[in-house]
């Protein structure tokens, strides 16, 4: 079994420090969570950025700022900014962390509901155009998958050569499919062979997802994006909070962690 790779979602687009005041909006608390994060033991950082006051961007020149902050902090880690960006952004705005050569960046194969009329939409040209320049620009896609039809959305278009193989997924359950063990159990035998997986686990349903994947095999995400507690009713401190909870359930589970580089042979990652 490889080791567990831990990835930290610090942010998200949506989360605000009314939920957790500890939810990082400029530059210098994004870094701060990224440190506490990484420190803890998380290989990957998951990034959204945000303006001062909290308002969702995917400006070029305020990635590249989180960025320089985050490896000014913690050099050897993998960042993974989001195209996903926030519900309402054009394609050409959400591609341009991309343009910054990240090693990785994620890459969502179908339209998503997020609850009320909130609909975060990924066409077919879309998943195909966002593919095509993560080849072109050397950055490796995480498939973020929100059901299965996403999956085999992305197999679909491997075939096409728009995604390069061997895949790396992340199923985020609790949005759209049921966060339990059946359907992560789906997810995982759906993909093809020689692909890897991260769980993601929304609210309440993280840590314990997160101990399923880590037996199972899989890897592991957490962090503010998805959840704001550390335990019913208590909010967490900082991400780095959630990744040593993870951690403490690896160790339990016989599961080592993953370094950054040992995640990039993991992955098959070029630093």
């Amino acid at each position: 079994m490889d080791k567990l790779i831990i990835t930290a979602a610090i942010c998200g687009a949506e989360v605000t420090k009314e939920h957790n005041p500890n939810v990082p909006y400029t530059v210098e608390e994004i870094g701060r969570e990224a440190e506490s994060a990484y420190k803890a033991g998380a290989s990957i950082i998951h990034l959204h950025v945000r303006e001062d006051d909290g308002t969702p961007t995917q400006d070029k020149a305020r990635f590249k700022a989180c960025i320089d902050e985050i490896l000014k902090r913690c050099p050897d880690v993998i960042i993974q900014p989001s195209t996903g960006g926030a519900v309402g952004m054009t394609d050409e705005e959400r591609l341009q962390p991309t343009e910054l050569g990240p090693e990785m960046a994620t890459l969502d194969c179908g339209t998503c509901n997020f609850g009320g009329d909130e609909i975060f939409v990924n066409t077919e040209n879309t998943i195909k155009n966002f593919g095509r320049l993560m080849i072109e620009r050397g950055v490796k896609p995480e498939i973020e998958v929100f059901d299965k039809g996403m999956i085999d959305y992305a197999i679909k278009y491997a075939k096409q050569g728009f995604i390069k193989e061997p895949m790396h997924f992340d199923f985020v359950l609790g949005v759209q499919m049921a966060a339990t063990v059946r359907d992560l159990s789906f997810m995982v035998d759906s993909i093809p062979a020689g692909s890897t997986w991260t769980v993601s686990g929304v609210g309440r349903h993280e840590m314990p997802l997160a101990a399923v994947g880590i037996a199972m095999g899989g890897h592991v995400r957490v962090g503010f994006e998805d959840n704001v507690y550390i335990e019913k009713g208590v909010l967490a401190k900082s991400n780095g909070e959630l990744v040593e909870k993870v951690v403490r359930i690896a160790k339990e589970l016989g599961r080592e962690i993953a370094t950054p580089d040992e995640a990039r042979e993991i992955l098959g990652l070029k630093k």
